[in-house]
C-alpha cells in the first residue's frame, strides 16, 4: 500500500520525481488521465470477462478473473518485497536492495533490485555472468526495429 500511495502522489502532481527521473521522456498527461480513470480500469475488467466469455473452455477457468483484475500490485508487491528482503548484492547502495535469481527469471528482470538500484538507467539489470535479464534481448531487438532508441550503444 505504500508504494501505491507513493505512485498515486507521483501520479496526481503533488510531489514531484528527484532529479534524475525528469524529463528525456515523452509525456502525454491526456493519456495519462485515460490510464487512470475508472471508465479504463472498467472497460479492461469487461474486456477480461468478455475474453474469459469466449474463450474459457470450462465456468472453473472464471477463478482466474481475480487473478487477472490484481497481477499488477501482487507483482509490484512481490517485487518490492523479495527485491529488498531475500537474495544477494553485487553492490553496496545503501538500500538493503537484494538480487533474487532465479526468481527473477519469473518476474523477467524485475528482481534485479540491487543491479537496478546501483544502474537505474541501464536497460540490461544482469551485470554477473550467471544472470540474464529476460527483457534485454526484446530491448536490443526493438532498437534493431527502430520501434525504440537506446540512449547508448549496445
Amino acid at each position: 500500500m505504500q508504494t501505491k500511495d507513493i505512485f498515486v502522489e507521483y501520479a496526481h502532481r503533488r510531489v514531484e520525481p528527484e532529479e534524475a527521473f525528469r524529463g528525456s521522456y515523452p509525456e502525454w498527461p491526456w493519456l495519462d488521465r485515460i490510464a487512470d480513470s475508472w471508465y479504463t480500469r472498467i472497460i479492461f475488467g469487461l474486456g477480461y470477462v468478455a475474453f474469459y466469455v469466449a474463450f474459457a473452455p470450462s465456468y472453473w477457468w472464471f477463478l482466474l478473473l481475480p487473478v487477472e483484475f490484481f497481477i499488477g500490485p501482487v507483482q509490484g508487491a512481490i517485487v518490492n518485497w523479495c527485491g529488498h528482503k531475500y537474495g544477494y548484492s553485487n553492490f553496496e547502495n545503501g538500500d538493503h536492495s537484494k538480487n533474487s535469481t532465479p526468481i527473477d527469471l519469473l518476474l523477467l528482470g524485475e528482481l534485479f533490485q540491487n543491479n537496478h538500484h546501483k544502474s537505474p538507467n541501464s536497460p540490461n539489470f544482469a551485470k554477473r555472468w550467471f544472470e540474464f535479464d529476460p527483457t534485454y534481448p526484446v530491448i536490443r531487438l526493438f532498437n534493431a526495429l527502430h520501434i525504440i532508441k537506446l540512449r547508448r550503444p549496445v
